[in-house]
């Protein structure tokens, strides 16, 4: 543990809450751990009010947690957006902070995809993601996450997890979709469980627990009777600093335009209204403006820079998504320097005003608090969560501007507008204001709007209001068991009964649009031949490239697919001009000469391939030349449809001499400066190491350590390859390759018996019963058997004087002529004595995580390059791996059996990071 003494009691918890999070508990938390997580226990929801310190359920879960008051070992904690950083990161990393054994990983900085919460599936933990990232993994379909792997990350969080959904009013489908995970036991919609085939072995896996957080108030899916519901009592606001956040001085005036705006026109109130408020630029405070598109955002900004040239000390900043993730992590900093994060005060001395101009991305997930505030109207969830962004302590009297626009449409989203503006104008006649003059202003504080929620809850008109001015929630597909089983059949490359499981995060959405990632490589795995048309060798080759180098968290920008299409365009477009200025020249430019046109010209010609195109899968569908991205003038449009091309494409990689992206992250046609990448092997994020680089060498050259793909770029005359990229792995967990190169090699027989070593504490951490844990001991001493195999161990390139299970490499996959070393290890298990002596279940078991430990028999594993017995032995072979899956998948449930599985492949990798670790090895 740590150098402190924790007790976790109910007598000392002010104390050791203090002590974790820096502040004394409030009434309220110190309720729910006494009454609820401290006997194991996990209400529907939170219903509290915005401000009042939500993310502390992090702290008390890991207080009852540790006092062995029976919840799950890992809490992760969904956030829908994430613009920045989100207050749940800064809570996780005060209680990292405090214990080492307590494991982070987020999309943030040093802890951003650092699978740490993979390590040690006993070890607590606390995990910060998306509903994407989250729910994606959740159903056996991680996005970025290798097929192998996706059994891995399914298995820890489908079990033995508390799932907190923050902001759930948000993803009212990704929270029905939760509670059916939770629910696992009752069944799906046609009666079959989720979960383990009968009450035993059900109490044998970790339970999957879900616990919504709100502020504003909007009714779950399938909640229990409100008994379950965590609200504030009297006693709790009787605590002077949640009085102070309850009553905090927020005062709301509407401004109405007459005529429907432009986008331009709405920015321009927008800024007039927000430099009004501001004394033009002269009051030393922070200023939120709120806008519902990022072009209007985009134009209000430009509208407030204008203005700010005529005042000192002004400061503008734009909030949007769409950015790329490393830029999103060091964007915290400018937000305290200007003050807009809660408990920051900023720049003391500040003698003007400071802007920060923001889109949805900046409503929820972000623990901003401004002095005053602009917005354009939104449904009232969403001014909810706007007005939680001022003054959130309350020691300031926050004035908000709201422009409401009139808009000619009659669809839905603009009815549920007008239903908000009609509650607001109520809250006001309600509040005593006439609403005659421009200055009447009513109180929106939190304590204001409770009010007028549990004044809802005995009057049917108010509900019936308040139901009208909240954003419908989207039709989504029910939960089936033959669909989780589809998704968890993930060795299986394609299957029919598979879908893409966004409609089960976010349900179907009338105006969704096609999104799209793009990251930026210095090193893409193409050959100079000018010829986008990869052959059947080299597509494989591509495929096995990314798998050693996938698309990191870090590295990708996610927008509208019409977005990356357009910048796209547009880029290629500034290309071909600075190409053609250049070839003009009689002369080449002069040293002095400073033209950006010249100076960042990107060195590619029309034949280059500029972009590589990957499907779900992570595996190259298709490439694009520059001049297959070059607009026919005739027809207006490129050679193949770029657009449309794009739509069905889940990332694109782009060569980064492309350029296109700015200093913020953001998509920028007019930047042609390479961005720093991560496979440059440069310095990426203070504290991260990304798992690999990619070394470009010649073929003379000497492979580099841990080499575990090379990919031959360029050709003799003679057909002799002349130069590679060489992937080096600089992480165990990234792949099976990875994980047989080391940097020490290690005979098989210390390897097996260290896995046995790190199996056995881990199964005794976890309270396993005694036959399963003496099985999951088992399949670690016999997991890799299969690596005696000759061609292992020549693939391998392991020395001559023993059985080696690591080797320095580097590693020659394409001599294992697709030999699984998992199912080569079968045999040795079911010759084992001590196998022998398992019951029947326990046999089935032990054998299906030998096979499994590399996330394949799920159902099928290859039987290729397997030369330990005639063909019809391993057909039989691979039909009762199948076979044996199907069984187990029946008895323990889709989640439980994934379990099951992470526990031996964590020990593996514990073993091999131990290995790694040896005699001071880098």
């Amino acid at each position: 543990m740590t150098d402190h003494d924790i007790l976790h009691t109910e007598d000392n918890f002010d104390s050791d809450f203090e002590r974790l999070t820096g502040h004394a508990p409030f009434a309220w938390q110190r309720r729910l751990f006494t009454d609820w997580f401290q006997d194991g226990r996990i209400p529907q929801a939170l219903d509290l009010p915005t401000g009042l310190g939500k993310t502390s359920v992090m702290a008390i879960w890991y207080l009852a947690q540790q006092s062995g008051a029976g919840l799950p070992r890992r809490l992760v904690y969904v956030v829908d957006r994430r613009a920045v950083v989100d207050q749940a990161t800064s809570e996780a990393e005060k209680l990292a902070a405090r214990d080492a054994e307590l494991r982070v990983s987020t999309l943030r900085g040093q802890y951003a995809d650092n699978r740490a919460w993979l390590e040690d599936p006993a070890a607590p933990a606390i995990v910060v993601g998306t509903v994407d990232m989250i729910g994606s993994r959740l159903l056996f379909s991680g996005y970025g996450v290798s097929r192998g792997m996706r059994p891995f990350h399914a298995g820890l969080l489908g079990a033995d997890a508390l799932v907190v959904l923050d902001e759930s009013h948000l993803v009212p489908p990704f929270e029905r979709l939760l509670r059916a995970v939770e629910d696992q036991g009752r069944g799906d919609d046609r009666g079959r469980s989720l979960a383990a085939a009968n009450e035993a072995d059900r109490a044998a896996i970790p339970p999957f627990r879900l616990l919504c957080l709100s502020a504003t108030g909007r009714g779950g899916t399938d909640r229990e009777p409100d008994s379950d519901v965590f609200r504030l009592e009297e006693a709790d606001r009787e605590d002077s600093v949640v009085r102070q956040r309850l009553d905090a001085p927020k005062r709301l005036a509407m401004r109405d335009i007459d005529d429907e705006p432009k986008p331009v026109e709405l920015a321009q109130k927008l800024a007039d209204e927000a430099w009004k408020l501001a004394d033009e630029g002269t009051a030393a405070s922070t200023f939120l403006v709120y806008c519902n598109s990022r072009e209007v955002a985009e134009k209000t900004k430009e509208a407030l820079d204008k203005k700010a040239k005529q005042a000192n000390n002004v400061e503008t900043e734009l909030l949007v998504g769409a950015r790329r993730v490393r830029e999103r992590s060091r964007a915290e900093q400018r937000l305290k320097e200007l003050g807009f994060l809660a408990g920051d005060n900023g720049k003391q001395d500040r003698d003007g005003s400071a802007f920060l101009i923001a889109t949805s991305a900046g409503e929820v997930g972000i623990d901003l608090d401004a002095d005053h505030m602009v917005c354009d109207l939104v449904a009232f969830e969403r001014l909810v969560q706007r007005f939680g962004r001022v003054n959130r302590r309350g020691g300031k009297k926050a004035e908000i501007r709201l422009i409401v626009a009139r808009d000619k449409s009659a669809d839905a989203r603009e009815a549920v507008k007008d239903a908000a503006k009609d509650l607001l104008e109520e809250l006001r006649d309600a509040s005593g204001c006439s609403g005659d003059a421009d200055d009447e202003a009513f109180d929106v504080s939190p304590g204001n709007l409770l009010n007028l929620k549990e004044r809802a809850e005995g009057d049917p008109c108010l509900a019936a209001k308040i139901k009208a001015a909240t954003t419908p929630a989207p039709l989504y597909p029910a939960l089936t068991r033959p669909l989780v089983d589809a998704w968890s059949m993930t060795s299986l490359e394609h299957h029919s009964g598979r879908p893409e499981v966004n409609p089960w995060l976010r349900g179907w959405e009338e105006d969704e649009r096609p999104r799209t990632t793009v990251i930026w490589r210095s090193h893409l795995p193409v050959r100079p031949s000018g010829d986008g048309d990869a052959t059947a060798s080299e597509e494989s080759e591509r495929n096995a490239f990314f798998r050693a180098a996938p698309p990191h968290l870090t590295e990708r920008l996610e927008t509208e697919t019409h977005r990356v299409s357009d910048w796209l365009l547009a880029r290629v477009r500034k290309i071909e001009k600075i190409s053609k200025s250049a070839d003009a020249r009689t002369d080449p430019p002069d040293a002095d000469d400073e033209s950006p046109e010249t100076a960042q010209c990107p060195p590619l010609d029309e034949g280059t391939v500029v972009a590589l195109a990957l499907d779900n899968r992570g595996e190259v569908s298709r490439s694009w030349r520059l001049d297959d991205l070059i607009i026919d003038k005739t027809k207006g449009k490129t050679k193949d449809g770029i657009k449309k091309a794009l739509s069905g494409h889940a990332v694109v990689v782009v060569d980064a001499r492309l350029g296109g992206l700015s200093k913020a992250g953001l998509l920028d046609e007019n930047i042609d400066e390479p961005p720093q990448t991560l496979d440059s092997g440069e310095a990426w994020l203070d504290g991260l190491v990304p798992d690999f680089k990619v070394q470009r060498s010649q073929a003379c050259e000497t492979l580099p350590d841990r080499t575990v793909h090379s990919f031959a770029i360029a050709y003799s005359e003679e057909g002799e390859p002349t130069e590679f990229l060489h992937v080096q792995t600089l992480a165990n967990e990234t792949s099976e390759t990875s994980r047989s190169v080391a940097a020490n090699a290690q005979l098989l027989e210390d390897h097996l018996a260290e896995t046995a070593e790190k199996a056995k504490a881990l199964g005794e951490r976890l309270g396993l019963p005694e036959d399963y844990r003496q099985a999951l001991v088992l399949a670690a001493r016999l997991h890799d058997e299969g690596k005696r195999a000759e061609s292992w161990q020549r693939a391998a390139n392991a020395p001559g004087d023993g059985v080696y299970a690591k080797t320095r490499g580097p590693f020659r996959g394409n001599e294992l002529n697709g030999y699984r070393h998992e199912f080569g290890s079968l045999p040795h298990a079911e010759r084992d004595e001590e196998f022998a002596a398992l019951s029947p279940g326990l046999q089935d078991l032990t054998l299906h995580l030998v096979a499994a430990h590399h996330g394949r028999a799920r159902p099928t594993i290859p039987t290729l390059g397997c030369e330990d017995a005639p063909p019809s032995v391993l057909r039989k072979r691979a039909r009762d791996v199948a076979r044996r899956f199907a069984r187990l998948q029946e008895r323990w449930g889709p989640w439980g059996l994934a379990w099951f599985e992470t526990l031996l492949r964590a020990a593996d990798q514990q073993a091999s990071r131990d290995n790694d670790a040896r005699n001071g090895a880098d």
